[in-house]
């Protein structure tokens, strides 16, 4: 996962940078970044829509393949977007990711051998 992680670091850097030379402030950076979420996500939405055939103007405009594509941009830039806001994102992450786990999944088995 750390290859990802160093992949996703470096693009928030890139996008740093250039709203750096916007003038945009962190905080307006933050801000545009999570919308950018919402805007992957509409597109996610709209090839779901596209997969099912269900808008009778495009009828089967997307396949489940283009479905896939975009919720990986989804995640992608969630991951950029916590990457832009903190230092530690990966640990941030792992963490959360725990946390939001252990809601749902069982604790892991204790180990009885001796």
């Amino acid at each position: 996962m750390t290859a990802s992680w160093d992949t996703i670091t470096a693009l928030a850097d890139r996008f740093d940078a250039a709203d750096a030379e916007l003038g945009l402030p962190p905080e307006e950076s933050h801000l545009l970044q999570v919308l950018k979420i919402g805007e992957e996500f509409g597109e996610a939405a709209q090839a779901v829509i596209g997969a099912k055939g269900t808008n009778p103007r495009k009828g089967r405009s997307h396949s489940w393949e283009d479905v896939h594509d975009e919720v990986c941009d989804v995640v992608i830039t969630g991951m950029v977007a916590l990457a832009r806001m903190r230092p530690d994102a990966s640990a941030y992450f792992t963490a959360q990711l725990a946390l939001k786990a252990a809601k749902f999944l069982p604790p892991p088995a204790a180990d009885t051998a001796t």
